[in-house]
């Protein structure tokens, strides 16, 4: 069974960096899409990045672009989302997805994380 497991959310100052990972245990990210959604206090949740596992086509929000840059560490099997130039609207909890559709779709990724929180202070 794929586990997802996404750590490294924590309360940052407005203009800081933080760097999320996403481990996947029982079964590599080979041959996958990878993404991160995000859900803000009171909203729906909604796509932040994605790529393929291989490697390249990497696709943004419009939010985030120039902002967050979403990259994998193959042999540790890990998914990671650099954030920086934070702002207090990047406050979310966060969740790395798997799937098989090169989609910002949320409902054609499969596998979920539990979900790290970051809150950005103004």
């Amino acid at each position: 069974q794929v586990q997802l497991v996404e750590s490294g959310g924590r309360s940052v100052p407005a203009g800081g960096s933080l760097r999320l990972s996403c481990h996947a245990s029982a079964r590599p990210f080979t041959g996958t899409v990878t993404a991160w959604f995000r859900q803000a206090p009171g909203k729906e949740r909604e796509f932040v990045a994605l790529m393929r596992w291989r490697g390249g086509s990497e696709l943004y929000s419009d939010s985030v672009k120039g902002r967050f840059t979403i990259s994998r560490d193959n042999p540790q099997n890990t998914l990671y989302l650099q954030m920086d130039s934070l702002k207090a609207e990047d406050t979310a909890v966060y969740y790395c997805a798997r799937g098989l559709q090169y989609t910002t779709n949320q409902q054609a990724y499969e596998y979920w994380g539990q979900g790290t929180r970051v809150t950005v202070a103004s």
